[in-house]
């Protein structure tokens, strides 16, 4: 019968070391997937702003004069231009009229998951001035 030491035996070690690492890589890599999500947003985010803006420099012809798009119609346009929602929540603003110009803004609200505990909700905002001609 053949003695084995136990402090020279290896066997089944990689195994033990896959098993401590192993969660602490997939939970790395679903955190990296939601930070992710939140550069998706943001990029849908100025996406919308920027179709929102350029919607609302148009001149709508009505008659022999030019209208500008109504504070609905805008609000309505960015809406439909916004990706990346994933699981989180956009928000967007009526527009703020200003002397020449309209504020436009968004924002994107998101509790994040990091498997093995809950982080922060964060919240982006973007906004974005669209000078009009009337």
């Amino acid at each position: 019968m053949k003695t084995v030491h136990l402090k020279h035996d290896d066997r089944g070690a990689a195994a033990i070391e896959m098993a401590m690492a192993l969660p602490i890589l997939v939970a790395m890599i679903y955190g990296i997937f939601q930070v992710g999500l939140l550069y998706q947003a943001n990029a849908g985010m100025q996406h919308a702003l920027g179709e929102g803006a350029r919607y609302a420099t148009l001149c709508i012809p009505s008659g022999s004069t030019c209208n500008s798009p109504s504070n609905t119609a805008i609000k309505f346009r960015i809406a439909n231009k916004l990706f990346g929602k994933g699981d989180g929540n956009f928000t967007v603003a009526d527009p703020v009229s200003g002397t020449g110009y309209k504020q436009l803004s968004v924002s994107y609200s998101k509790k994040m998951n990091f498997l093995f505990m809950s982080g922060p909700t964060v919240t982006l905002t973007r906004s974005k001035k669209a000078y009009t001609v009337i």
